[in-house]
Protein backbone atom coordinates (compact mmCIF):
# COMPACT_ATOMS: atom_id res chain seq x y z
CA UNK A 1 0.00 0.00 0.00
CA UNK A 2 1.60 3.39 -1.02
CA UNK A 3 2.53 5.83 1.69
CA UNK A 4 3.52 9.16 1.99
CA UNK A 5 6.86 9.93 3.91
CA UNK A 6 6.21 11.78 6.96
CA UNK A 7 10.06 12.85 6.43
CA UNK A 8 9.75 14.14 2.72
CA UNK A 9 6.65 13.58 1.45
CA UNK A 10 7.18 11.56 -1.53
CA UNK A 11 5.30 8.40 -2.09
CA UNK A 12 6.65 5.06 -0.53
CA UNK A 13 5.99 2.44 -2.84
CA UNK A 14 8.58 -0.34 -1.44
CA UNK A 15 9.55 -0.41 2.43
CA UNK A 16 11.89 2.49 2.43
CA UNK A 17 11.56 6.08 1.10
CA UNK A 18 13.53 6.42 -2.49
CA UNK A 19 14.09 10.22 -1.78
CA UNK A 20 15.81 10.24 2.04
CA UNK A 21 15.46 6.80 3.16
CA UNK A 22 12.95 7.09 6.02
CA UNK A 23 11.24 3.76 6.48
CA UNK A 24 7.89 3.49 6.12
CA UNK A 25 5.01 4.23 8.72
CA UNK A 26 4.42 1.34 10.74
CA UNK A 27 3.04 1.17 14.38
CA UNK A 28 5.38 0.82 17.48
CA UNK A 29 4.66 -3.03 19.15
CA UNK A 30 6.61 -5.73 20.96
CA UNK A 31 8.08 -6.85 17.81
CA UNK A 32 9.14 -3.38 16.83
CA UNK A 33 10.53 -2.98 20.25
CA UNK A 34 12.35 -5.92 19.89
CA UNK A 35 13.74 -5.30 16.73
CA UNK A 36 15.31 -2.35 18.18
CA UNK A 37 16.90 -3.58 21.01
CA UNK A 38 18.37 -6.33 18.61
CA UNK A 39 19.82 -3.26 16.66
CA UNK A 40 20.89 -1.23 19.68
CA UNK A 41 22.77 -4.24 21.29
CA UNK A 42 23.86 -7.11 18.84
CA UNK A 43 22.91 -5.31 15.17
CA UNK A 44 22.03 -9.04 14.39
CA UNK A 45 19.17 -7.95 11.78
CA UNK A 46 21.82 -6.45 9.46
CA UNK A 47 24.83 -8.60 10.69
CA UNK A 48 26.27 -9.09 13.87
CA UNK A 49 26.60 -13.14 13.70
CA UNK A 50 26.56 -13.61 10.34
CA UNK A 51 29.55 -11.88 9.99
CA UNK A 52 31.24 -13.15 13.05
CA UNK A 53 30.22 -16.54 11.83
CA UNK A 54 31.25 -15.94 8.24
CA UNK A 55 34.21 -14.80 9.73
CA UNK A 56 35.32 -17.49 11.56
CA UNK A 57 34.86 -19.93 8.56
CA UNK A 58 36.96 -17.95 6.68
CA UNK A 59 38.59 -14.06 7.23
CA UNK A 60 40.11 -13.66 4.41
CA UNK A 61 37.30 -14.94 1.84
CA UNK A 62 34.63 -12.91 4.14
CA UNK A 63 36.99 -9.80 3.63
CA UNK A 64 37.20 -10.04 0.00
CA UNK A 65 33.65 -9.76 0.05
CA UNK A 66 32.61 -6.63 1.68
CA UNK A 67 35.28 -5.01 -0.43
CA UNK A 68 33.98 -6.35 -3.42
CA UNK A 69 30.55 -4.75 -2.53
CA UNK A 70 28.49 -7.53 -0.81
CA UNK A 71 27.89 -5.61 2.46
CA UNK A 72 24.36 -6.09 2.79
CA UNK A 73 24.12 -8.57 5.12
CA UNK A 74 27.50 -7.98 7.43
CA UNK A 75 28.30 -6.02 9.99
CA UNK A 76 30.50 -2.92 10.00
CA UNK A 77 34.01 -4.12 9.89
CA UNK A 78 35.87 -1.40 12.35
CA UNK A 79 32.50 -1.23 14.50
CA UNK A 80 32.89 -5.34 14.75
CA UNK A 81 36.82 -5.12 15.56
CA UNK A 82 36.11 -2.35 18.27
CA UNK A 83 32.93 -4.51 19.63
CA UNK A 84 35.15 -7.84 20.14
CA UNK A 85 37.87 -5.66 21.73
CA UNK A 86 35.42 -4.40 24.46
CA UNK A 87 34.23 -8.15 24.80
CA UNK A 88 37.70 -9.75 25.20
CA UNK A 89 38.84 -6.60 27.29
CA UNK A 90 35.67 -7.51 29.62
CA UNK A 91 37.00 -11.56 30.12
CA UNK A 92 40.39 -10.57 30.45
CA UNK A 93 40.20 -8.29 33.09
CA UNK A 94 36.72 -9.47 35.19
CA UNK A 95 37.15 -13.22 34.64
CA UNK A 96 40.77 -14.21 34.07
CA UNK A 97 42.10 -11.52 36.11
CA UNK A 98 44.89 -10.87 33.67
CA UNK A 99 45.69 -7.59 35.00
CA UNK A 100 46.99 -8.88 38.32
CA UNK A 101 48.39 -12.50 36.96
CA UNK A 102 50.31 -9.49 34.56
CA UNK A 103 51.76 -7.46 37.12
CA UNK A 104 52.91 -10.55 39.21
CA UNK A 105 54.76 -12.15 36.07
CA UNK A 106 56.72 -8.68 35.08
CA UNK A 107 57.56 -7.99 38.49
CA UNK A 108 59.25 -11.20 39.16
CA UNK A 109 61.55 -10.58 36.18
CA UNK A 110 64.59 -9.03 37.73
CA UNK A 111 65.99 -7.44 34.57
CA UNK A 112 63.09 -5.20 34.55
CA UNK A 113 62.90 -1.61 35.99
CA UNK A 114 59.66 -0.90 37.81
CA UNK A 115 58.87 1.26 34.56
CA UNK A 116 58.71 -1.36 32.42
CA UNK A 117 57.19 -3.21 34.47
CA UNK A 118 54.02 -0.92 34.85
CA UNK A 119 54.52 -0.99 30.37
CA UNK A 120 54.06 -4.37 29.97
CA UNK A 121 51.67 -5.27 32.40
CA UNK A 122 49.36 -1.85 30.57
CA UNK A 123 50.36 -2.86 27.48
CA UNK A 124 49.56 -6.81 27.59
CA UNK A 125 46.43 -5.94 29.24
CA UNK A 126 44.93 -3.62 26.85
CA UNK A 127 46.30 -5.58 23.67
CA UNK A 128 42.92 -5.82 22.31
CA UNK A 129 42.51 -2.16 22.28
CA UNK A 130 46.29 -1.42 21.34
CA UNK A 131 45.69 -3.41 18.57
CA UNK A 132 42.32 -1.82 17.90
CA UNK A 133 43.65 1.83 17.48
CA UNK A 134 47.17 0.29 15.29
CA UNK A 135 44.59 -0.65 12.64
CA UNK A 136 45.78 2.20 10.47
CA UNK A 137 49.45 1.35 10.95
CA UNK A 138 48.86 -2.29 10.36
CA UNK A 139 46.79 -0.73 6.91
CA UNK A 140 50.35 0.73 5.95
CA UNK A 141 52.61 -2.15 6.33
CA UNK A 142 49.95 -4.12 4.35
CA UNK A 143 49.49 -1.88 1.89
CA UNK A 144 53.43 -0.79 1.47
CA UNK A 145 53.76 -4.97 1.01
CA UNK A 146 50.81 -5.73 -1.28
CA UNK A 147 51.24 -2.65 -2.84
CA UNK A 148 51.06 -4.12 -6.67
CA UNK A 149 47.79 -6.05 -6.09
CA UNK A 150 45.03 -3.62 -6.60
CA UNK A 151 43.56 -2.53 -3.14
CA UNK A 152 43.93 1.09 -1.37
CA UNK A 153 44.96 1.82 1.91
CA UNK A 154 41.65 2.32 2.94
CA UNK A 155 40.36 -0.96 1.75
CA UNK A 156 43.52 -2.13 3.70
CA UNK A 157 42.10 -0.64 6.68
CA UNK A 158 39.12 -2.72 6.60
CA UNK A 159 41.42 -5.93 5.82
CA UNK A 160 43.38 -5.78 8.84
CA UNK A 161 39.69 -4.80 10.68
CA UNK A 162 38.41 -8.31 9.76
CA UNK A 163 41.94 -9.95 10.41
CA UNK A 164 41.69 -8.46 13.95
CA UNK A 165 38.04 -9.53 14.19
CA UNK A 166 39.42 -12.96 13.50
CA UNK A 167 42.55 -13.21 16.10
CA UNK A 168 40.16 -11.41 18.58
CA UNK A 169 37.62 -14.47 17.99
CA UNK A 170 40.00 -16.96 18.19
CA UNK A 171 41.41 -15.48 21.26
CA UNK A 172 38.25 -14.79 23.12
CA UNK A 173 37.10 -19.13 22.08
CA UNK A 174 40.49 -20.59 22.21
CA UNK A 175 43.08 -19.33 24.43
CA UNK A 176 40.91 -17.44 27.31
CA UNK A 177 39.37 -20.96 28.07
CA UNK A 178 43.01 -22.36 28.63
CA UNK A 179 44.16 -19.27 30.74
CA UNK A 180 40.69 -19.66 32.76
CA UNK A 181 41.78 -22.99 33.99
CA UNK A 182 45.32 -22.54 34.50
CA UNK A 183 44.63 -18.94 35.86
CA UNK A 184 45.65 -19.90 39.30
CA UNK A 185 48.66 -21.80 38.20
CA UNK A 186 52.22 -19.78 38.04
CA UNK A 187 52.18 -16.57 35.73
CA UNK A 188 54.71 -18.55 33.53
CA UNK A 189 51.78 -20.81 32.50
CA UNK A 190 49.15 -18.31 31.68
CA UNK A 191 52.09 -16.02 29.37
CA UNK A 192 52.82 -19.12 27.52
CA UNK A 193 49.69 -20.20 26.16
CA UNK A 194 49.77 -16.31 25.05
CA UNK A 195 52.88 -16.60 23.59
CA UNK A 196 51.78 -19.34 21.79
CA UNK A 197 48.79 -17.76 20.16
CA UNK A 198 51.44 -15.53 19.19
CA UNK A 199 53.37 -17.88 17.20
CA UNK A 200 50.57 -18.69 15.19
CA UNK A 201 49.78 -15.27 13.86
CA UNK A 202 52.10 -15.47 10.69
CA UNK A 203 50.40 -18.69 10.04
CA UNK A 204 47.00 -16.91 10.31
CA UNK A 205 47.94 -14.12 7.92
CA UNK A 206 49.28 -16.35 4.89
CA UNK A 207 45.86 -18.45 5.39
CA UNK A 208 44.08 -15.17 5.25
CA UNK A 209 46.03 -13.63 2.60
CA UNK A 210 45.83 -16.87 0.68
CA UNK A 211 41.76 -16.46 0.99
CA UNK A 212 42.04 -12.69 0.16
CA UNK A 213 43.92 -13.22 -2.81
CA UNK A 214 42.84 -16.81 -4.48
CA UNK A 215 44.33 -16.45 -7.23
CA UNK A 216 47.83 -15.41 -6.36
CA UNK A 217 50.66 -18.58 -5.82
CA UNK A 218 51.18 -19.27 -1.95
CA UNK A 219 54.62 -18.58 -2.26
CA UNK A 220 54.00 -15.11 -3.31
CA UNK A 221 51.28 -14.82 -1.21
CA UNK A 222 54.01 -16.54 1.95
CA UNK A 223 56.54 -13.96 0.51
CA UNK A 224 54.37 -10.97 0.63
CA UNK A 225 53.34 -11.97 4.77
CA UNK A 226 56.69 -12.43 5.64
CA UNK A 227 57.51 -8.51 3.91
CA UNK A 228 54.83 -7.44 5.84
CA UNK A 229 55.95 -8.81 9.53
CA UNK A 230 59.40 -6.88 8.31
CA UNK A 231 58.21 -4.06 7.99
CA UNK A 232 56.10 -4.55 11.34
CA UNK A 233 58.74 -5.38 13.35
CA UNK A 234 61.24 -2.50 11.94
CA UNK A 235 58.51 0.14 13.34
CA UNK A 236 58.11 -1.66 16.17
CA UNK A 237 61.90 -1.08 17.00
CA UNK A 238 61.93 2.61 15.91
CA UNK A 239 59.01 3.06 18.10
CA UNK A 240 60.61 1.50 20.92
CA UNK A 241 64.14 3.51 20.18
CA UNK A 242 61.88 6.90 19.99
CA UNK A 243 59.98 6.20 23.32
CA UNK A 244 63.22 4.75 25.31
CA UNK A 245 64.89 8.51 24.67
CA UNK A 246 61.88 10.32 24.98
CA UNK A 247 61.66 9.13 28.96
CA UNK A 248 64.90 8.71 29.93
CA UNK A 249 65.12 12.45 28.64
CA UNK A 250 62.19 12.79 30.70
CA UNK A 251 63.31 11.28 33.50
CA UNK A 252 67.02 13.37 33.17
CA UNK A 253 64.73 16.32 33.90
CA UNK A 254 62.50 15.66 36.46
CA UNK A 255 65.06 14.20 38.86
CA UNK A 256 66.84 11.13 40.77
CA UNK A 257 63.26 9.66 41.78
CA UNK A 258 62.47 9.41 38.13
CA UNK A 259 65.76 8.12 37.25
CA UNK A 260 65.08 5.27 39.86
CA UNK A 261 61.91 4.62 38.51
CA UNK A 262 63.57 3.44 34.89
CA UNK A 263 66.26 2.15 36.42
CA UNK A 264 66.95 -1.74 36.04
CA UNK A 265 66.76 -3.83 38.73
Amino acid sequence: MEQKCLNCNQSIIENFCGVCGQKKYKRIDKKYIWDEVQYTFLHTNKGFLYSAKNILKNPGKTAREFIDGNRVNHYKPILLAFLLSGISAFISFKLLGMKEILAKYYADQKVNSAMMNDYMTFTTSYSSFIMLLLIPFFAITTKLAFRKWGHNYYEHVVVNAYFLSFYTMATIILMYPLMFVFRHSAPEVVMNISMYMMLLVPIILVWFFKEFYPTKPLKNVIGRVLLTLLYVILAFVLIVILISIIVFVIAMIKGPAAMEYIKPK
